[in-house]
């Protein structure tokens, strides 16, 4: 179709902005920032007719540059748009271009300087994650991944002449580079090991994943496999690489830490590396090659259970955080482990459906509380905030949709995703204790986050003004308002996309769009659908009472329950008129929650006592023993070539002489061996 043959378009627009900006940007119309709506525009409007042309059936897989295809490997530049590609797409392009909006109201209006640079870096943060989405194979993803790594540290140390927002790009750049360093790793296994990166089968050449699943049923399969290991094990080993970079990227545990700091860009900023582009890079990845994850249960259930160990984590140290930005912070590396953890145990569809959802409501929250600082006069304590509900109603009731879908309040979006995230979990949990504990701690992470979005949510708007900025907020205009709006409705209607609850318990048809979107019902390559991921991976499940209607509705319940318990818990102790600090009656347990378990610290002492000793004993080694036998040979051959200098005097009795020396000792010395001298 005509779309597709243009579809490089989609990520080009962006690139062509950042290039305007840059060169010309502040003679441009609001230094940039129509440039850059237009172009994120124009990848929007692409990107819904590459949806559309999936939807009549069609996908699209072109190869524009061969770097080589030398046997026995094959490096390509191409685009691959099938369901999941281009449903992101959208996702992306739709919240950039609300950002760029949004960014009118919140960095033109308040007289920042820098702004060409700013629209620069936003067009080509759009640019890079948009390529990434498209790629059609891991090698090209991988550039780009790196790519959006660049961007997120150029614009979190936008305001590079604070010290703090210095040091947080260059702790988020250095965090994220540890595990690409696994990732790199990974790549150049997967390469080495089968020959190829392709993400799907077209035209002859047959993707990683398909050459795996026939290295595991054909053993005479002529691939490079180290012989200590198994096929299995290897797949397993090369997964986990990669998921290094995943970690890192997507901030879960251990590699969250970088998260929280990056706050320090601006919020608009936030919003967009939140919910589209740089920590949704990591979840989509795994959705991309889960062809290649569906075949190592032990790399699914390490996926599930660092998400679900990392949802209840974080959503420990959101509850007693004082700054709305920090609070989400805390809430993407909580959402983001809802999504591993649905992805672990086979729920492709949740872990996608989460994915969208959250990328509208986080967009939401980030942006609404970037109206927020903009009311309080650039404020983010929240106990400085209070009585904000009546005197900025859109922004209130906007973020409020947010709030909701975010604790996973029915009919709000976040509720039929986290749902069905834990009812994927709960049935494979019973077959299996290790899915089975990763579901408790995401089952329990759901009263914590009702608990810390309502704590956020009473204390900003409701009660009493605690400051004079609370008590004089500024006003907000329709560059602030217009994205709120559109996303408070898509956080609000967004779940209707996959109502899998009712279709199971109603047997109505036609209620899971999603899933047959994504199973290639409109279109798409037969490998690359869920139903092929679910007979690859093969996991066992159990329903409650044998009965898959009593399991959804046991399972909705515990989940929603204890959702409205934590917000009735925050609605308790912050609904009041003049609120009261109540964490702080937790003691040190508070303390631990608040300096973030000192993963921080402990991170830093690792770096001290163990990376620094075994750096140095490293440079020591080299400088003595690796430059010492470089430098010896060196001196050795200086002081030789010194010595033999001295007898290039251009004499030629002399070299006659040493002719005729030569000569006797050439002749004595064959006499000896010879025998005949003495």
């Amino acid at each position: 179709m005509a779309i597709f043959e243009i579809s490089p378009a989609i990520a080009l627009l962006p690139f062509v902005s950042f290039l305007l900006a840059l060169v010309a940007g502040k003679y441009m119309p609001k230094k940039g920032a129509i440039g850059g709506i237009v172009a994120t525009g124009g990848s929007l409007v692409l990107s819904v007719l590459a949806v559309i042309a999936v939807a009549g059936g069609s996908e699209y897989q072109h190869t524009y540059w061969m770097w080589t295809d030398s046997a026995p490997i094959d490096l390509s530049f191409g685009i691959l748009i099938d369901p999941l590609s281009s449903l992101m797409l959208v996702i992306v392009s739709l919240v950039a271009f609300l950002v760029h909006i949004f960014s009118l109201g919140y960095m033109n209006a308040e007289g920042e300087t820098g702004l060409p640079r700013y629209y620069a870096e936003l067009g080509l943060f759009t640019f890079s994650m948009l390529a990434f989405v498209y790629a059609d194979n891991l090698l090209m993803a991988f550039m780009f991944f790196e790519l959006v790594g660049l961007c997120s540290y150029l614009l979190i140390g936008f305001w590079f002449r604070t010290d703090s927002a210095a040091s947080a790009a260059k702790k988020a750049f250095l965090v994220t580079r540890f595990g690409d360093y696994f990732f790199l790793i990974g790549v150049v296994g997967i390469l080495a090991t089968f020959g190829t990166a392709q993400f799907a089968s077209v035209g002859g050449t047959e993707s990683f994943a398909a050459v795996a699943e026939s290295s595991l049923s054909d053993s005479s399969a002529a691939l490079w496999i180290p012989d200590a290991v198994s096929a299995q094990q290897w797949i397993t080993g090369l997964g986990l690489l990669v998921l290094g970079g995943v970690i890192g990227k997507s901030a879960q545990f251990p590699l969250h830490t970088w998260l929280p700091d990056a706050m320090e860009g601006p919020t608009t900023v936030s919003a967009l590396i939140h919910a589209a582009t740089m920590v949704a890079a990591g979840v989509y990845l795994v959705a991309r090659m889960f062809a290649f994850y569906a075949l190592s249960p032990t790399a699914l259930g390490i996926i599930a259970f660092v998400g679900g160990f990392t949802a209840l984590f974080a959503a420990t140290m959101g509850s007693v955080k004082n700054d709305v930005k920090q609070v989400l912070a805390y809430s993407t590396i909580s959402q983001y482990g809802y999504m591993m953890l649905g992805l672990g145990v086979g729920g492709y569809v949740a872990g996608v459906f989460h994915l969208m959802n959250h990328a509208f409501f986080k967009a939401l929250l980030f942006l609404g509380a970037g109206a927020v600082i903009i009311l309080m006069h650039h404020e983010q304590d929240m106990w400085k905030m209070g009585g904000l509900k009546d005197k900025a109603p859109v922004v209130y009731y906007t973020f409020l949709a947010g709030a909701l879908a975010l604790a996973g309040i029915i009919p709000f979006s976040g509720f039929w995703s986290k749902d069905e995230i834990l009812f994927d979990a709960i049935i494979l949990g019973l077959d299996d204790p290790v899915f089975l504990m990763a579901y408790a701690m995401g089952l329990t992470a759901v009263f914590f986050t009702g608990f810390y979005t309502f704590r956020m949510v009473f204390l900003t708007f409701h009660g009493e003004p605690r400051s004079e900025a609370a008590r004089d907020p500024h006003s907000v205009g329709w560059a602030v308002k217009v994205p709120l709006i559109t996303l408070g409705a898509l956080a609000t209607v967004a779940g209707v996309a996959n109502l899998a609850p009712v279709e199971k318990l109603t047997g109505i048809g036609n209620a899971t769009l999603l899933t047959d979107w994504l199973d290639g019902e409109y279109g798409g390559y037969d490998a690359l659908t869920y139903h092929q991921y679910t007979d690859t991976a093969g996991l066992g499940y159990e329903y409650i009472a044998g009965s898959e209607g009593t399991t959804v509705l046991i399972a909705g319940a515990l989940a929603l329950g204890l959702a409205l318990a934590g917000a009735g818990l925050a609605y308790y102790l912050y609904n009041v008129p003049r609120p009261e600090p109540h964490v702080e009656n937790l003691g040190s347990v508070r303390d631990v929650l608040y300096s973030n378990y000192y993963l921080d610290e402990f991170q830093v002492a690792l770096a001290e006592r163990v990376t620094m000793p075994i750096a140095r004993a490293a440079n020591t080694f080299d400088q003595s023993v690796v430059d010492g036998v470089v430098n010896g040979s060196g001196s050795v051959s200086l002081f030789s070539g010194d010595r033999l200098r001295r007898i290039q005097t251009g004499a030629v009795t002399d070299y006659a002489a040493m002719l005729g020396i030569a000569l006797v000792l050439l002749l004595v010395g064959f006499g000896l061996y010879g025998g005949w001298l003495l």
